[in-house]
């Protein structure tokens, strides 16, 4: 004889692995299927042999309740197995290598998932911090299979049945993260039964107050209205008989969370309440469930306002059923929901209905994606997800919250597909949330036949019908008006690729155009430059595929145009003015210039030059060469006197003055807090002169001194974040 389960923790019953057998057994008949599923079983009795929970009961009998709970909603031999095995690698010796030997690929993949998700426990954030970034990395967990999520679920569910053993801390740190992540998962996926009772059960520790209070108003409201309810229940059967409809029937009792929400969230008081006893009749078919409203329309007074048909317009959850509610006879208003047997399994399991295991039927990767393209909110979480690695952890949580979980516009496609969009949505959301392709390629919407501005505000009951062009690309400006954090990421990808492109393109032409000048000064036209350049032994010679590459490459001085020149041979002679003293300067001079060793080179004062800067050689009468800026007005019109020059590979770590200019609104101590930018930066100020011109302008002409370029514009960089400064340049004298 089996043994039964039997109560604990409370009242929830405690399951034996024979009842889940049981269970399981009426729809798997595979008998290698069964075996899996018991060895299973035999094993994590081996390997959480001695392990207990916080209740006191060995850990195994969580293991046989989650499976319990799998195997009501008729899931399939992997995820029972999964089910069973769930904790085994996180709490014991047991690789996931093993799992994968003993049983098969699929099983090991979804016992990774959990066990990663398990592991996923920071504990050097700060709380808000904490929560965001856990919430993120479960929810990234089981974005990777729906069977993951359904296996989380009812972890999660049988774990806070048996809360009572853990401190008041973390009962309450439990069902706070239950009702953040959880919860919103188990609504969307239509599991109503664990939802509810999710929610039932974090209600009693959060606020257990009113949770006492509602149940109690619940109890006295079922003992006054239990006749009336009968007397509902045999009318509307009486009248189903005569009519020869098939039929079952029940009651059922509002949850207590689902009054919470109404009498503390929505300020509506008990007795105002209608749903709270509602009639559900199940029948074969849809032809069926309309006639059954039909007669209980004749029969009873329906309440105006009141009538939802999910049927021809499912939820986005695919939950379907006609809902009405009616004055009874006695004056007592109840709420009649009228399904088919398949409705009614959706209503209570909702996608794990349709994911119930088949016997010798179908393909399961293949059944995943059906349902996933049904659920098409799972494939924008899925998406949202595999984004969001590097993303902040609460805009993350944050966006799935918004556009996913906490949606409530309903818009319908031409072919009458529901879409379900946060509220303040455009057809740029609903071009996005149907596919990225038509969302990149929209040119405009027609809203219920008319013709609209793409930043038309969308409401409930909208049919939107896109138009694209395959020539069109998104704009910048839709990010100013679009909802949806997946219509934004989308748009900010094609931009930055947009950007990535314009900036290629403008660093070959600046690398191209370098050569043409290098080459140029040594009486080489561009179409011979080409010739010598773009050949396989220069390309790969400098490590490059193609001359795009090469001119990258040269736009960033790596390599540069003299490099090249050098590399091919090519030769310019050096012509000094009559007159011109030459002297050794050694290796002082952070500057050279080829082939003139000797010959003294002088940093010009006009333009302050420093290392990273494009410079030009100019020939002096008798003071050897003057180094400039290639953009220098004191030079940039000279032909016949510039040579070329070259920063060193070896400088010495050193300085240089640089003239800048800075101009920022005048305010009290605006000096005072540039001086103290530079200190932070240590560097050193050479002089500073002020200066507040008519417009209530403060201009400030500072000489500081600077290793290289690239310092410079990380300088020019903190000066701008100083409160009123608009302005830092280089300055030419």
């Amino acid at each position: 004889m089996k043994s039964k389960a039997v109560l604990v923790n409370g009242g929830y019953p405690l399951h034996t692995f024979e009842e889940v057998e049981d269970i399981y057994k009426t729809y798997i008949s595979s008998l290698e299927d069964r075996k899996k599923i018991r060895e299973a079983y035999e094993f994590i009795l081996v390997k959480h042999k001695d392990q207990y929970r916080k209740s006191g009961e060995p850990y195994y009998h969580h293991l046989v309740e989650v499976s319990y709970i799998l195997a009501k909603l008729q899931c399939g031999p992997a995820t029972i197995v999964a089910g069973l095995l769930h904790d085994v690698v996180e709490d014991t010796d047991v690789k996931i290598s093993e799992i994968e030997k003993r049983w098969g690929v699929e099983v090991a993949k979804i016992v990774d998932s959990l066990t990663k998700i398990q592991r996923l426990k920071l504990s050097k954030m700060k709380s808000e911090e904490f929560e965001a970034e856990d919430h993120r990395k479960i929810f990234i967990g089981m974005a990777k299979d729906i069977r993951v999520i359904i296996i989380k679920l009812a972890d999660r569910l049988h774990n806070l049945r048996t809360l009572g053993a853990l401190s008041n801390e973390r009962q309450i740190t439990i069902c706070k993260e239950t009702m953040d992540v959880f919860v919103p998962i188990a609504h969307r996926l239509g599991l109503d039964v664990i939802k509810s009772e999710m929610q039932d059960i974090c209600l009693s520790y959060l606020e257990p107050d009113k949770f006492n209070e509602i149940k109690q108003l619940l109890s006295k409201k079922e003992k006054t209205m239990g006749k009336s309810l009968d007397n509902l229940k045999k009318r509307i059967a009486d009248i189903l008989f005569e009519h020869n409809i098939p039929f079952e029937m029940s009651s059922r009792v509002k949850s207590i969370y689902s009054i919470y929400e109404k009498m503390y969230v929505k300020g509506h008081p008990f007795d105002e309440i209608y749903d709270i006893l509602a009639l559900r009749i199940i029948t074969d078919t849809e032809l069926e469930c309309y006639e059954i409203l039909g007669l209980i329309h004749q029969t009873y007074v329906p309440v105006p306002g009141r009538f939802k048909d999910y049927i021809s317009m499912p939820k986005t959850n695919m939950y379907q059923s006609l809902h009405t509610s009616i004055i009874s006879g006695d004056g007592n208003r109840y709420e009649v929901q009228i399904r088919t047997k398949q409705m009614d399994e959706v209503a209570e399991t909702g996608v794990a209905a349709h994911w119930a295991y088949k016997e010798g039927g179908y393909n399961s990767k293949q059944e995943q994606r059906e349902i996933e393209d049904k659920l098409h909110w799972f494939r924008d979480f899925v998406s949202m997800s595999s984004d969001a690695q590097n993303e902040n952890a609460k805009e993350y949580v944050e966006n799935l919250t918004k556009d996913i979980f906490e949606a409530n516009i309903y818009v319908f496609t031409p072919k009458g597909k529901v879409i379900e969009l946060p509220a303040g949505s455009t057809p740029v959301d609903f071009a996005y949330r149907i596919h990225t392709k038509i969302g990149d390629t929209t040119v405009g919407a027609l809203v219920n036949g008319v013709m609209v501005p793409l930043n038309t505000i969308l409401t409930t009951g909208d049919m939107v019908e896109i138009k694209t062009n395959k020539t069109s690309t998104p704009s910048e400006g839709w990010l100013n008006f679009v909802k949806t954090s997946i219509a934004k990421s989308q748009i900010k990808k094609f931009i930055a690729k947009k950007s990535a492109e314009l900036v290629k393109e403008e660093r070959i032409n600046k690398g191209r155009q370098s050569l043409i000048d290098a080459f140029h000064d040594r009486n080489i036209s561009e179409q011979e430059m080409m010739d010598m350049v773009d050949n396989k032994k220069v390309l790969e010679h400098f490590e490059c595929e193609n001359i795009e590459e090469l001119c990258i490459g040269i736009s960033g001085r790596k390599p540069t145009a003299s490099a090249i020149i050098e590399y091919l041979g090519i030769k310019r002679p050096i012509v000094l003015p009559t007159g011109a003293k030459i002297k050794n300067v050694g290796h002082c001079c952070p500057v050279y210039c080829k082939g003139a060793t000797n010959i003294a080179l002088n940093l010009a004062n006009c333009c302050t030059p420093i290392p990273g800067d494009d410079i030009i050689g100019y020939i002096t009468k008798g003071k050897g060469i003057s180094v400039h800026r290639k953009n220098c007005p004191n030079v940039s019109k000279e032909k016949n006197r510039l040579i070329d020059v070259y920063w060193r590979d070896d400088i010495e770590s050193a300085t240089y003055p640089v003239d800048i200019q800075i101009e920022a609104g005048d305010r009290p101590k605006l000096l005072l807090d540039i001086m103290a930018a530079l200190a932070n930066q240590k560097i050193s100020l050479s002089s500073i002169h002020a200066r507040l011109t008519n417009g209530n302008t403060a201009v400030f002409n500072a000489t500081i001194l600077i290793s290289d370029s690239k310092r410079l514009n990380d300088i020019i960089n903190v000066l701008l974040n100083v409160s009123g400064v608009y302005s830092v340049s280089r300055t030419i004298h």
